[in-house]
C-alpha cells in the first residue's frame, strides 16, 4: 500500500527520525522535496480498521475486513469450535501412528483451546438460558446432538407458513385408485403413504416453533486478541484454512490413505524424486 505524505517546501526528512503515525512496519523514501512515500509492507491488523474507518466494542457482521471478497463472520467462536471439534472427531479415523493426525490433530487442539479459552461478555447466562431450553424440549434437539455431548445447528426460517401449509403443495401425483389400478397397486401405494406419514420421533412434526439465542459475539479486542494468538490472519481466514482441513481430512479418510497402494510403484520408480544428501 503506498501513501503519500504532502511535506512542507525545502523541509528536510531524516527517515530514522520519522515515525509514522497509525502504520506498522512502514517505511519511507523521498520522491522529492514535496512528497514523502510510504511503503506498508505489512498491515494486517489495521485492515479491519480501515475498512470499518472507526472502531467499535463489536465488529460489524457482514462488514468489509479489508480483503476482497471476505466479510466480518457473525459467529467465529461457535464456527471455528464445531469446525475443529469435527475435525478432531474425523482424526480419529486415522492410525495412531499417522504423521498427518499427530501433527493435525497438535494444530487443531493448540487453536481450539485459544478459543474455547476465550468466551464474550454474558455467556454463563446466555449458557444457562439455552441449557434450560434444551431440557424443556431434549426429543427436538436431538438430531444435532454431536458425538461429543455438545449441539450444533442452522435455525432457518419457516418460509412454508406452517406445517398446515405444507400438506399439499398443489401437485398432483398418478392415479391410486380406481379401474386403472390393481390390487397389488393400491395396496403397494396405500404402504408408501403410511411409511411416509409416519414420524420417525416424536419431534418430526412439531408445530410449536423455538426462536434460538445465538451466542453473544465476542468483543473486536478479544477477535484481535485471537488472531494474535493464532498468527494465522484475520479470523475469518482462521476459519476458511479450518473449513479446508475439515474437508480434506474427510476425503483422506473415505479414501484410506493409510492403507497399502493397491498398485505397487515399480522398483526405482521414485528415486528421482529422492532427497539428495
Amino acid at each position: 500500500m503506498l501513501v503519500e505524505v504532502a511535506l512542507l517546501e525545502k523541509s528536510i526528512i531524516n527517515q530514522s527520525s520519522l515515525t509514522p503515525l497509525g502504520f506498522l512496519g512502514c517505511g519511507i523514501e523521498i520522491k522529492s522535496h514535496h512528497f514523502a512515500q510510504l511503503h506498508c509492507l505489512k498491515m494486517r491488523p489495521a485492515l479491519r480498521l480501515l475498512a470499518n474507518v472507526k472502531q467499535a466494542r463489536y465488529l460489524e457482521p457482514l462488514a468489509p475486513t479489508g480483503l476482497t471478497g471476505l466479510v466480518t463472520h457473525p459467529s467465529p467462536r461457535s464456527t471455528l469450535i464445531y469446525l475443529y471439534s469435527r475435525t478432531l472427531e474425523k482424526l480419529k479415523e486415522f492410525p495412531e501412528s499417522s504423521a498427518y493426525r499427530q501433527s493435525t490433530e497438535a494444530l487443531t487442539r493448540h487453536r481450539l483451546k485459544i478459543i474455547e479459552s476465550t468466551t464474550p461478555p454474558g455467556y454463563e447466562a446466555w449458557l444457562e438460558r439455552v441449557k434450560k431450553i434444551v431440557a424443556e424440549s431434549p426429543e427436538r434437539f436431538e438430531k444435532a446432538r454431536l458425538a461429543d455431548g455438545t449441539f450444533a445447528g442452522i435455525q432457518q426460517d419457516d418460509t412454508y407458513g406452517g406445517p398446515r401449509a405444507q400438506e399439499w403443495d398443489g401437485q398432483v401425483g398418478p392415479i391410486t385408485e380406481g379401474p386403472v389400478r390393481t390390487p397389488e397397486e393400491i395396496a403397494k401405494w396405500e404402504a408408501i403413504i403410511e411409511d411416509a406419514a409416519k414420524p420417525e420421533k416424536p419431534s418430526d412434526f412439531q408445530s410449536e416453533t423455538i426462536n434460538w439465542e445465538s451466542e453473544p459475539s465476542l468483543e473486536a479486542q478479544q477477535i484481535a486478541d485471537i488472531e494474535n494468538k493464532i498468527g494465522a490472519g484475520l479470523i475469518e481466514e482462521v476459519i476458511q484454512v479450518a473449513e479446508g482441513e475439515l474437508k480434506l481430512v474427510g476425503e483422506l479418510a473415505e479414501a484410506k490413505i493409510w492403507e497399502e497402494l493397491a498398485e505397487k510403484p515399480k522398483p526405482g520408480q521414485w528415486t528421482y524424486f529422492e532427497r539428495k544428501h
